[in-house]
């Protein structure tokens, strides 16, 4: 197996620069879980902190910008859109947590969807943490990339 951020056993970012920029996507989701009696709490009267989610999908749009500095060998990428969702489950207990985000580059973006949909559900925690610390953040992946060489990637 080659690894392509090793050369030489020394870590490098990858070269892109003869790569083609194409047009790129991709979709990552996460899941905000809590307590049957901290969700009812958060449905009926809301965060004690605010509007919760507005702050986490401005939050999400800030942390797939500030990917490539949080990530040590992330490439920064110019965004063209960052689109971020939130789904209520009152069955499953859950807010869901969806982050699109597009750009034309030479490389991915799959590192800013995944980037993006943690820090909103991080943003969730710290907004409702006070109704409930048991709040959990599950099953952070990618379910969708296109563009570049790989083509179209689901992971439903």
């Amino acid at each position: 197996m080659k690894f392509t951020h090793l050369r030489n056993q020394e870590i490098n970012m990858v070269d892109i620069s003869k790569k083609k920029s194409t047009s790129r996507s991709a979709i990552a989701v996460s899941y905000v879980r809590f307590t049957k009696k901290s969700f009812k709490k958060l449905i009926d009267k809301g965060s004690p902190k605010g509007e919760i989610f507005n702050t986490a999908r401005c939050a999400g749009i800030l942390g797939a910008k500030k990917t490539s500095e949080l990530i040590p060998l992330c490439h920064n990428i110019n965004l063209s859109d960052v689109n971020i969702d939130f789904k209520i489950d009152e069955k499953m207990l859950t807010i869901k947590v969806k982050s699109e985000v597009s750009t034309v580059s030479a490389t991915g973006v799959e590192m800013e969807a995944l980037t993006s949909c943690i820090i909103a559900s991080l943003t969730i925690y710290d907004m409702c943490k006070s109704i409930d610390k048991k709040i959990t953040i599950e099953t952070t992946k990618l379910i969708y990339k296109s563009g570049g060489k790989s083509g179209i990637f689901k992971n439903d």
